[in-house]
């Protein structure tokens, strides 16, 4: 069994893979990172409820509100609280393994937290059909 600090947050893990270019300087990766900031520091707060209700459908069709409940706690909980959040990189992709076709921007994040020094969260933004980014997939390494 993997201990909390390394088991996926999420089911969805929307890694880097086909189809990535970087992301330098792009407005739209702008836009996914700054709803991808505005999603974790809900998941900071632990709000399950509300960063449930902001992610994307593709998220919210894996899993029910309830299991994105105990996924969120059972991970973050034992971190404790983000002491720093530094950007390491944003790939703009239209395709991701296991997930269909669209605009995304997979985006990793080396954070320190209470009780674990050296994570790596990658977090992944979709473009919705209203143009709206929001996050389709979350994971903590």
């Amino acid at each position: 069994m993997r201990s909390p600090a390394t088991r996926p947050c999420a089911v969805l893990l929307l890694a880097l893979g086909a189809a990535a270019a970087p992301a330098a300087d792009d407005p739209q990766v702008d836009a996914a990172k700054a709803a991808a900031l505005s999603w974790l520091a809900l998941a900071d707060q632990g709000n399950a409820t509300l960063t449930w209700q902001s992610a994307a459908q593709v998220f919210q069709k894996a899993l029910t509100r309830d299991r994105w409940q105990i996924a969120l706690t059972a991970t973050r909980a034992p971190l404790g609280q983000v002491k720093s959040r530094e950007l390491l990189d944003a790939t703009a992709a239209r395709s991701l393994p296991g997930a269909p076709d669209g605009d995304y921007v997979v985006i990793q994040y080396r954070t320190v937290f209470e009780f674990k020094a050296d994570a790596t969260e990658t977090i992944t933004p979709q473009r919705d059909a209203d143009g709206r980014w929001r996050v389709a997939g979350y994971y903590i390494k």
